[in-house]
């Protein structure tokens, strides 16, 4: 009966290094080999398929401008820094980019939609659907005939939500908001597509919408009194307490009792 004679210590010791340094090593290979692999031609990005929202672009254009500053291969290409090269492009708001094997990418895009300009008149910054501001080709709008919005740069999407409160209200007598701004002081003042300057006063919503409705629902009747109608009217302030008042051409009055005559 034979019997195995255990390896002495050092050569154990010896063994075991050996099969760690070689795992390293076929560990080590395969990783130059991955990374070599990795940086292949064959999977150098090639092809871009844009979804979405591409109203002022095409897709040959948007594949022209962008390609050639996406760094790496379908394995390297960081895909945050692709999404980020998209979002600097003029009216792309967001973008998700998807990598597809071996040498594509699908990128699915959301533009801005502009709904007013922002800031004092001559600016050309935009205001989207979301409240953000945006800088884009005003010459690439698909009307030019949007409101203008301003006040505190932080503000932007608090007066857009004013102005959305408040035109359904004057839509009832054709009166459309041309420009809607919030002071620095807080006070909201409003200039209407027939040159008449609002004076709104300070508030949330719910006051500046009472405010409203109650000049909304006499405004007829009380430029009626001086043969005038509403779009002649040249300004109106609405802070009074229980009324408003109104300057008319040549005529200031002020109505302190138009809700009680309703």
């Amino acid at each position: 009966m034979s019997q195995t004679t255990p390896l002495p210590m050092d050569v154990r010791l010896m063994h075991a290094v050996a099969s760690l340094l070689f795992a390293a090593a076929a560990l080590a290979g395969l990783s130059a080999l991955l990374a070599w692999g990795a940086r292949l031609p064959a999977f150098a990005i090639r092809e871009v398929r844009v979804t979405g929202d591409v109203s002022h672009y095409n897709a040959i254009t948007l594949r022209a401008n962008v390609i050639p500053r996406l760094q790496g291969t379908f394995f390297t290409l960081d895909v945050a820094a692709a999404r980020q090269v998209f979002e600097t492009i003029p009216w792309v708001r967001q973008a998700i980019v998807r990598r597809e094997f071996p040498n594509r990418l699908n990128v699915q895009l959301q533009e801005h939609q502009a709904l007013a300009f922002w800031g004092p008149e001559g600016s050309s910054s935009m205001v989207n659907s979301f409240g953000e501001v945006f800088d884009a080709n005003v010459g690439e709008l698909e009307q030019d005939n949007l409101p203008r919005l301003s006040g505190p740069d932080d503000q932007s999407a608090r007066v857009l939500a004013m102005q959305q409160t408040l035109q359904p209200l004057l839509a009832r007598l054709d009166m459309t908001i041309n420009a809607l701004e919030l002071t620095p002081r807080g006070g909201w003042r409003a200039q209407l597509d027939t040159g008449t300057e609002v004076e709104l006063g300070s508030g949330e919503a719910p006051e500046l919408v009472a405010r409203a409705e109650r000049f909304l629902a006499t405004v007829t009747q009380v430029t009626a009194r001086y043969q005038r109608r509403p779009e002649q009217l040249a300004s109106v302030d609405l802070r009074h307490t229980d009324g408003y008042a109104m300057r008319l051409e040549g005529v200031t009055t002020l109505d302190s009792t138009a809700s009680k005559q309703q």
